[in-house]
């Protein structure tokens, strides 16, 4: 029996996460072997006999007919996809049949299933290899299934999860992993190191994660576990690359594999198994493939171009899963590597298309005028700077259509119209204040329409900052670029991070749209029905949770909620308490966010076709066994009439504080503050053109920590660059010099205009604002202008046919301001 849920607890999952920081090292998992070329433009592979069918029956009898021929019809009708054979007079059904479209809509209508489109016969044929135009099934079954939604779409509305009884079981024993690397260090490490250390270390020559391999034996440990099955070593992950992908063997394949097995199994031999606690309340057990699949309903993508979701999870070619074509395929260069639950993570590679098939991005976006990107995304750190190229359709580092990018904390948007330069300079970007962007899983959407220029989306949320720029239009867009993720065209400014999904829309997504998808998540959801009918006295009634592969480490859980499958079942009050998390037959000794729930289910609180809503928390739990492997259960110190009285053991006492050596009192002012100080100084605004395109320049030469032992010679050099930018912008600058040097008369030359008491007029000002007053520590007012005085001095010495004429005067200003603002008066805190 099915339940029919409509509205489920959202999954925003960066509710739960909005500082997780993930710094990814990696690569390709496949054998050791050199990097591709990084290529600038990617020529089109040969075509294939793809040529649409011109249809010359009779019309369409009905709208729905129309609707099946533009969405289903023109995309499977041509040679090389269904059209060879499922026409009339061949084979049946003829739902490709060329003669009239009506006969095709009858025969079609049978093999599809609107409420569920990835159910839909058509789909699990290509899904199982059948006449699949791709290398991938599962990418020819995602882009059947868009073809049939987009067929029996309606306006707004959301695909319905049905939840489904899963099999009752309970929490097995299990055998676990012990925390000591001992069992592992005598029975498995000695073959990985051995046969794998060449590429499976991070000191190989190219160095290929996992590191399972490593000199470091937790580090090898930890990348092995994923990749051992401790209950049956013959079905072992490092068994079967060898076994049955012959990947690395050092001998005879299948000999390799059983000393393996047997190495595994003498590891699994010294491991007791671990047995349920008898005192814990627990619901049945699940692995994460026995919940129902929850992913993509209610997402708003009428106006979809392009689409990536990284489903496949191996090779070298990432499918655009749109259904329009062309499809924009990206081949994955470089350290590009697959994550679980759906994506890609990007070190120094990029997932590139071909110039021919990104021209459908020029061709449909020019058509409207406007376009959305949007994607999810996880920054590996927030110090990229280039900006680094998060996504791009572009010719090369200096030339293009448009690219979202990263600069620390900030998102850039350049964009090419007829009002920006072929870079898309201006950029737009968000606020320094505001850092937005983040090393967690974000949501982001950048839009352009003629009304509002850019607009800049995270996490559901207009970010509120304006485009100044003048709208314009796109007819200098090039036709021959090439669409990239991670990195540009040209190969030389990567992005470091993951992306778990982008899509491009040809037309802007409204706020409520921006919103919708963000809300509905992303990645491959289940909602796992953990069964606690026996406790409750409840038919058929479950605690749910959505559950996904948050990376190839971890799992998140999420939106827990209580639920009947019973509709003429009736709650009564039930308290919920002290609610963990198990996995392989014990409660997981991190992660558990809802220990402290207290609730309580009533009739009142229940809603038909939702169930009671129990907490909008989310929490991470490592990967243990392996995601096929891994089995969850559910205890409670409270649940009906059932308790356990759960005692916390004392936490472990503190260790002893690191002795640390002194650290200084005193130390260097960053980028920031240095360009704020040198500002706040001079009176010269930071958004001076001249001083904003000199910082930007060389923000990444100044000091980026305060640490007096990270200050380098490069350092000093662009602090001295900066001065000598700000000082003459206050000097050619007449308001601000009149201002600043009060009485002191520019226009003399150079041989006359500073005699001592003049002097003062540059002096005071200088060392009365840079110095500062009252200070507890500062240089000696005194000594300072002495040596501004002394530089004065010879500065103005006009022997030997020096031209010390008034624009010389300027310059000595500017030099002995410099000597002040450059200093470490400015630099030191």
């Amino acid at each position: 029996m099915s339940h029919n849920v409509t509205s489920l607890p959202s999954n925003n999952l960066s509710h739960f996460f909005t500082a997780l920081g993930l710094v990814f090292i990696v690569s390709i998992l496949t054998a050791c072997g050199g990097g591709s070329a990084d290529v600038i433009q990617t020529p089109a592979p040969a075509p294939l006999d793809n040529t649409p069918i011109t249809y010359s029956g009779p019309v369409a009898s009905t709208p729905d007919v129309t609707q099946f021929k533009l969405e289903l019809w023109d995309n499977i009708s041509s040679q090389d996809r269904c059209g060879a054979c499922h026409v009339q007079d061949n084979q049946s059904p003829a739902f490709a049949r060329n003669d009239d479209i009506n006969l095709a809509y009858s025969a079609a209508n049978s093999l599809v299933n609107f409420t569920s489109p990835e159910d839909s016969s058509l789909v699990s044929k290509v899904a199982g290899g059948h006449n699949c135009w791709l290398t991938s099934d599962a990418a020819c079954a995602d882009i059947m299934t868009t073809w049939i939604s987009n067929w029996g779409a309606t306006e707004s509305t959301a695909n319905e999860i049905q939840l489904e009884a899963p099999v009752a079981k309970e929490p097995g024993a299990n055998k676990n992993f012990p925390a000591d690397t001992q069992l592992f260090a005598a029975n498995v490490y000695p073959i990985l190191k051995t046969y794998c250390s060449n590429c499976h270390t991070n000191s190989a020559t190219i160095p290929i994660s996992p590191y399972f391999a490593s000199s470091d034996i937790d580090e090898a440990y930890a990348a092995s576990k994923a990749r051992i099955n401790l209950d049956t070593p013959a079905n072992a992950r490092f068994v079967g690359k060898v076994r049955d992908e012959f990947h690395n063997c050092w001998s005879d394949c299948s000999s390799n594999a059983d000393d393996i097995i047997n190495a595994l199994q003498n590891m699994a031999d010294g491991i007791d198994v671990t047995d349920l606690d008898a005192a814990l309340i627990n619901s049945k057990a699940l692995t994460i493939f026995d919940g129902t699949l929850a992913t993509g309903g209610g997402r708003f993508e009428t106006d979809v171009i392009a689409k990536w979701e990284f489903k496949t999870g191996s090779g070298t070619t990432a499918f655009d899963t749109s259904g329009v074509e062309p499809a924009i395929n990206l081949s994955l260069n470089g350290e590009v590597s697959w994550i679980g639950g759906w994506g890609i993570q990007l070190l120094n590679g990029k997932a590139q298309g071909s110039t021919t098939s990104s021209k459908k991005l020029h061709n449909l976006i020019t058509a409207t005028g406007e376009f959305a990107i949007e994607a999810w995304v996880v920054p590996a750190n927030v110090t990229q700077e280039g900006p680094a190229r998060i996504i791009s359709y572009s010719g090369g580092a200096d030339t293009r259509n448009f690219t979202l990018g990263q600069t620390l904390y900030n998102y850039n948007y350049l964009l090419r119209t007829d009002k920006t330069d072929l870079n898309g300079q201006p950029a737009l970007s968000s606020s320094d204040a505001a850092e937005v962007l983040q090393a967690s899983l974000q949501h982001v959407v950048v839009n352009y329409d003629s009304v509002n220029g850019r607009q800049i989306f995270v996490n559901g949320q207009f970010t509120g900052d304006t485009d100044t720029t003048e709208v314009g239009n796109f007819a200098d867009w090039n036709d021959s670029y090439a669409f990239v993720l991670g990195n540009e065209v040209s190969g030389d400014i990567p992005w470091a991070g993951s992306i778990r999904m982008v899509a491009v829309h040809n037309r802007v997504l409204s706020a409520e749209q921006v919103a919708q998808n963000f809300d509905v998540g992303i990645g491959q959801k289940f909602l796992l029905l953990f069964e606690v009918s026996d406790i409750t006295h409840i038919a058929q009634s479950y605690v749910v949770l959505e559950v996904s592969q948050f990376d190839n480490y971890s799992y998140l859980f999420s939106d827990p909620f209580f639920v009947t499958l019973d509709s003429s079942a009736s709650i009564t009050d039930i308290p919920l308490q002290g609610m963990r998390i198990g996995i392989n037959g014990r409660e997981a000794n991190v992660g558990q966010v809802y220990q402290n729930l207290n609730t309580q289910l009533t009739q009142a609180g229940y809603v038909a076709g939702q169930g009671q809503i129990l907490s909008a928390l989310g929490t991470i739990i490592p990967v243990e066994k392996g995601v096929e492997v891994d089995e969850f259960f559910l205890t409670f110190e409270v649940l009906a009439d059932q308790t356990n009285v759960v005692v916390e053991a004392d936490p472990p006492a503190p260790a002893a504080s690191a002795d640390l050596k002194a650290q200084s009192q005193i130390g260097i002012r960053n980028f920031a503050e240095i360009h704020a100080s040198m500002s706040a100084v001079t009176t010269v605004p930071m958004n001076n053109s001249a001083v904003k395109t000199a910082f930007e320049q060389l923000k990444q030469q100044l000091p980026s920590v305060t640490n007096m032992d990270g200050f380098l010679a490069s350092n000093q050099m662009a602090v001295t660059q900066m001065a000598i930018k700000y000082c003459d912008q206050l000097v050619e600058t007449k308001n601000l010099r009149d201002n600043y040097f009060t009485g002191f008369d520019f226009s003399q030359n150079a041989s006359s205009a500073f005699t001592a008491q003049d002097r003062n007029l540059v002096l005071t000002p200088l060392t009365t604002r840079m110095l500062g007053t009252s200070l507890s520590d500062q240089p000696t007012n005194s000594d300072v202008i002495d040596e501004l005085d002394n530089l004065i001095t010879r500065l103005t010495d006009c022997n030997n046919g020096k031209i010390c004429d008034a624009n010389y005067t300027k310059t000595v200003v500017k030099a002995v301001c410099a000597g002040a603002l450059g200093s470490a008066a400015i630099t030191m805190q």
